[in-house]
């Protein structure tokens, strides 16, 4: 059985920074290429960034030069570093893994408030 769990989010203020995880059980993380998303209320989900197998990161535009992606294969997590944060940031963020995000965490909220 595959489980994917996100956690690390919660409240910021407008310009700081949280970070979330996304522990994976049941499949190596060295061996698929790992994606997080998000989606904001009444809005459609968004893909944030991937990183392949190999380790080679992408962004979507949106949150380039804010949002690092990076991974640790021993503790079989992947991280999601998020910097300058804006309420427009603000939705549940999902990890998932495969380029067809086969398998998808239960997602966490993330507010940015002041």
């Amino acid at each position: 059985q595959v489980e994917l769990v996100e956690s690390g989010g919660g409240l910021a203020q407008p310009g700081g920074s949280l970070t979330l995880s996304c522990t994976v059980d049941g499949i190596f993380l060295r061996f698929w290429d790992m994606r997080w998303h998000r989606q904001a209320p009444g809005k459609q989900r968004e893909l944030l960034g991937e990183i392949s197998i190999g380790g080679n990161t992408m962004y979507a535009d949106s949150v380039k030069g804010r949002f690092t992606i990076s991974r640790d294969v021993a503790k079989n997590t992947m991280y999601l570093q998020m910097n300058n944060l804006q309420p427009e940031d603000t939705a549940v963020y999902y990890c998932a893994a495969g380029k067809s995000d086969k398998y998808w965490g239960q997602g966490t909220q993330v507010t940015v408030s002041s």
